[in-house]
């Protein structure tokens, strides 16, 4: 195996004070908390996003010898009056409700609201208010501090059932069902007050490491995600274990060789990643959805936005199975059925592009000739029931997979990889809705069976994308399309049903590139090193590895990219992708 040079910690540099520890932090904060004679109190407001512990919080707080300090959660509705209100959207189901339509008034009780804010006019000198809300109970503050949290640190102390649901108490249950409480509620009440506030914080603070705070600017923050938008970033990946997990992984990404495996990487997921900016020399963290709130149309571009609104439409993750299993055969929703059953509008399109393959990989794709449905799925109910495989080569075509091919899965295909294949997936965003149909009789990493739905699968295969039909429209279909000194380009798709394009370039020279008006996403699928540069020098150049993905805002406009460092005289690729805005 090649020697890792994977960048797991990629930041953005930016100028700008940074306060680190809670002696730092608090220092500060007693500067500008300070009461004026001339001012009876002075109200400082701090917003947490959801899984921010604030208990520790508060206990650091109170050295700031505030005359009334008030916690959020005094405000909120009952327990069982707010479990009341978001059942209807999160139902009985291990994995699936339906997206919410509820602010944070939805969850705040108006009288305590009424009674906290006659507490604090009534206050003298130092008041605090701090919690999930405080924003929105008291909505003009003297001083404003953001406490973020990204996601995947939120979904870890799901999994050390450390934190709670937004006015609920539900730390004991399974992380599955926080995860679904967080997606289709709480993280968006969340960020329906953080859009609001992202333009005017004082503070950002930053407790990913608990005992290690980390606190800039607001001004600092803005002016991190404004250089970020107008140049080639990547987001910080994540990976995790998987029942199927492989070992490719390990040896690229340069991840700890004791873990049994990896499965999943997630390098383009701003939704789920973090950002890191670097100020005075230390990474500051904050959740990467930060940068499409403040930057939407920088970054997105006015086509793009125009469709999606605030939402990153394109993920780009890895599947390993090289040394491990097949995933679990599976299909995705159609566009209606996402949006009657779930409440989402756009649905998860994607594509397998093989980054590597052992000599047996495979991959399985589209049902074969003659496939009768209600024969096949009794089949599937019956391997679910009794335990009894299922012959998923009856129904399934299994290609033969090889490092670079390109299978496309628009949504209502049947697929999975198999196992020795290492898959760059590219999707559309919407990450939650997966119909497993066949797991292979195997048991997930907490040792239970993980969640089967033949019941959705069945009302959104598209029973006509057999064998014929996949080799001719699905597998490998490449055309070239432009070529100039030292590189060709080719069309590796994605499928008409698809919004998304991708664009395979091999080169050994300098490859021009122009966003389009749209964000580009890219991976690195061949090469050491490459930079990308600015012909107008409007950024400064940006080198990317072997296996990285990164990201090319649509106002970058010209860019180029190159072989680089070790690289240089060497065949090198990547591929592209991005929205279809025009025919």
């Amino acid at each position: 195996m090649r020697k890792s040079n994977y960048d797991k910690s990629p930041s953005t540099t930016v100028d700008g004070a940074l306060w680190k520890g809670w002696e730092s932090v608090l220092d500060k904060l007693k500067e500008v908390c300070n009461v004026p004679e001339k001012l009876a109190r002075k109200v400082v407001v701090i917003e947490c996003y959801h899984g921010v512990y604030t208990d520790k919080l508060a206990e650091h707080l109170v050295a700031l010898e505030p005359s009334l300090m008030i916690h959020s959660d005094q405000c909120f509705k009952g327990v069982r009056d707010i479990e009341k209100m978001t059942y209807p959207y999160l139902t009985d189901d291990r994995l699936f409700g339906r997206r919410a339509p509820f602010y944070y008034a939805d969850f705040l009780d108006a009288d305590k609201v009424k009674e906290c804010r006659e507490k604090i006019a009534a206050a003298t000198g130092l008041v605090i208010v701090y919690g999930h809300a405080a924003a929105e109970i008291v909505r003009e503050a003297d001083v404003l501090v953001y406490v973020d949290m990204a996601r995947w640190e939120i979904q870890q102390r799901f999994r050390r059932g450390e934190i709670d649901g937004l006015g609920v108490k539900n730390r004991e249950e399974a992380p599955s069902y926080h995860y679904k409480r967080g997606y289709f509620i709480d993280w968006n009440v969340c960020d329906a007050l953080k859009k609001e506030l992202l333009p005017k914080v004082d503070y950002w603070l930053d407790t990913h490491i608990p005992d290690m705070p980390k606190m800039i600017t607001g001004e600092t923050m803005r002016a991190g995600l404004e250089k970020t938008a107008h140049q080639p970033f990547r987001v910080v990946p994540f990976f995790d274990p998987a029942p199927w997990g492989g070992q490719w992984m390990k040896e690229v990404c340069d991840l700890d060789k004791e873990q049994e495996n990896f499965g999943w990487c997630f390098d383009c997921v701003p939704e789920e990643n973090s950002l890191y900016l670097k100020v005075a020399g230390e990474l500051f963290e904050m959740a990467s959805n930060n940068l499409v709130f403040y930057q939407t149309r920088n970054l997105l571009g006015g086509p793009v936005e125009s469709r999606f609104g605030q939402d990153f439409p394109i993920r780009f993750d890895f599947l390993d199975t090289m040394g491990g299993g097949n995933l679990s055969l599976q299909v995705h929703p159609t566009t209606q059925y996402i949006h009657d059953t779930f409440g989402i509008w756009y649905t998860q399109d994607e594509s397998y592009y093989l980054l590597d393959a052992g000599e047996d990989a495979t991959v399985y794709l589209g049902l074969k000739t003659g496939v009768d449905p209600e024969e096949m799925i009794a089949a599937l109910n019956e391997a679910q029931v009794s335990g009894e495989p299922f012959d998923t080569e009856k129904y399934v075509n299994k290609w033969p997979a090889k490092k670079h091919d390109h299978y496309l899965i628009p949504n209502g295909t049947i697929h999975c990889s198999g196992s020795n294949a290492m898959v760059l997936e590219i999707s559309a965003t919407p990450s939650l809705f997966t119909f497993k149909l066949w797991d292979w009789g195997r048991l997930g990493l907490d040792g239970k069976p993980r969640p089967i739905n033949i019941k959705h699968g069945s009302h959104v295969i598209q029973w006509e994308r057999q064998t014929d039909f996949v080799r001719d429209q699905l597998v490998n279909h490449f055309e070239p399309r432009a070529e100039g000194e030292g590189w060709v380009e080719e069309r590796t798709g994605l499928h008409e049903n698809e919004f998304i394009e991708t664009r395979r370039h091999w080169f050994t020279g300098k490859v021009p590139h122009n966003t389009g008006g749209g964000v580009n996403v890219f991976n690195v699928i061949e090469g050491d090193e490459l930079i990308v540069e600015s012909p107008t020098n409007a950024f400064e150049p940006f080198i990317v590895h072997y296996a990285e993905t990164f990201i090319v805002p649509a106002i970058v406009g010209d860019y180029t990219i190159r072989p680089y460092g070790i690289s240089e005289g060497k065949t090198c690729g990547t591929i592209k992708a991005y929205v279809r805005v025009k025919g």
